[in-house]
């Protein structure tokens, strides 16, 4: 093995402030270093070799000392005033790669703990002249350098096949839900129940029942939706199964005003207060809890649910999200909820139905201009494929079987993530141990 000692960096290395003042400098055709992962260019170069670049304040700020990179670039380049370079005087004692990938993968353990200050928090020039680096011989240093490039290109070819994966499963998971709303997961299932009540007669039955609770005043009328069109209908259905829109088989609402900041009545109480962020935090089909509680059902315009509610987030970049909430709770205006539904109108059916229409919701809500926002009208008009209520609980049945096999598919492909990391690190231990 070849013989390994600590250095100072002072002692084998240049080190000098960067001259370009980022929001002064002209594009050009050299490099310029920043502290951000990419380039910019400038009309004028400060450096001409090659160099480990490293940020001389924190990448965070506000007193939390970090770097999030460090550089190595060669050639004519141009550096950034709040940067420093460490140039190697003697390239047959330290190799500039070695050097950049010794620095920057313990970046976190000799650079950060340098770093001073309480809200601007810096390193200076001269603390990185005293730090120390496990430097081995010439020929040793470029047998590292060697093994991390092969290595590094051999994890970007990982990393690169699992976002594959990983894409390739998100349109597996929508492909089953497309198969499974078009009726084609449960065919045989239809040829072994040929008597089940087809869903007209239920769409008859729920037509009804509105009926009956609006003159009780139970529910609200709700305005009259258009008729269906033929070139609507995106496919076929099978036997038995019905097109409908879901303002016709459901009363959907929003909720009331977000809580107003500092107001006390919103604290301590025992009435559960969802927002968005409750709905969109996990991917569970139930609501898993609540960030807020109040006093009062009614505070502020807030909409109150007791029974098992179907819900939809429906503004903000999170729109189009599906949950069930099965307790008792308020909810704010980026939520809609679904506050009438038929018995025979299977809840985790629907919530992949609207799983199902995500990206859809989210095209329908962009048409306007400013944030976009779904309204009821939108959800009201949405058209869906209504099979009888039987069909309907073995539906979900069959996707939550298929959802399973591609839950560990992905457990497969975060494994590999994950051990490709490690790997990574064990090299790097033993490479840096001497």
């Amino acid at each position: 093995m070849s013989k390994w000692s600590f250095v100072r960096l002072d002692e084998i290395c240049d080190l000098e402030k960067g001259k370009t003042g980022l929001l002064k400098a002209k594009e050009g055709k050299y490099p310029l270093v920043a502290t951000g992962k990419d380039r910019r260019t400038c009309d004028t170069y400060q450096f001409d070799a090659k160099a480990v670049c490293i940020p001389l304040v924190s990448s965070t700020g506000h007193g939390h000392a970090s770097l999030k990179y460090v550089h190595y670039q060669e050639g004519k380049f141009a550096l950034g005033t709040i940067l420093a370079a460490v140039i190697p005087k003697d390239e047959n004692i330290v190799n500039a790669q070695y050097l950049h990938l010794y620095l920057s993968r313990l970046k976190d353990i000799i650079l950060v703990p340098l770093m001073t200050g309480a809200a601007n928090v810096t390193l200076t020039v001269t603390k990185l002249k005293s730090v120390e680096i496990l430097l081995p011989d010439i020929k040793e240093q470029l047998r590292i350098v060697s093994l991390f490039n092969r290595m590094d290109n051999e994890q970007a070819e990982l990393t690169n096949e699992i976002s594959n994966q990983q894409e390739l499963l998100k349109k597996l998971r929508q492909s089953i839900l497309q198969e499974a709303i078009e009726g084609k997961l449960t065919a045989s299932w239809r040829e072994q129940n040929p008597d089940v009540e087809s869903a007209s007669m239920l769409l008859e039955k729920i037509k009804a029942e509105k009926e009956q609770l609006i003159k009780e005043k139970k529910i609200k009328k709700q305005k009259p939706l258009p008729p269906i069109n033929e070139d609507e209908i995106p496919f076929d259905i099978p036997d038995g199964w019905v097109w409908c829109r879901l303002g016709i088989i459901t009363n959907i609402v929003r909720g009331g005003s977000p809580r107003p900041a500092g107001d006390k009545r919103f604290y301590d109480g025992d009435i559960p207060f969802l927002k968005v962020a409750d709905l969109t935090k996990d991917t569970d089909m139930y609501v898993q809890g609540h960030t807020y509680s109040i006093k009062e059902a009614g505070l502020h315009k807030t909409r109150y649910i007791t029974d098992e509610t179907l819900m939809l987030t429906n503004s903000g970049a999170t729109l189009g999200i599906p949950k069930i909430c099965n307790f008792p709770t308020a909810f704010n205006d980026g939520i809609a909820a679904f506050i009438y539904m038929n018995i025979e109108l299977f809840k985790p059916y629907f919530y992949f139905i609207l799983k199902s229409k995500t990206q859809w919701f989210l095209d329908e809500a962009s048409r306007g201009q400013g944030q976009p926002n779904l309204n009821i009208d939108i959800i009201g008009d949405t058209l869906i494929a209504l099979p009888p209520f039987k069909e309907q609980k073995e539906i979900v049945k069959k996707i939550e079987s298929l959802f399973k096999v591609c839950d560990e598919l992905e457990e497969q492909i975060n494994s590999s993530k994950t051990n490709s990391q490690t790997l990574m690190q064990a090299v790097l231990k033993e490479a840096f141990e001497g």
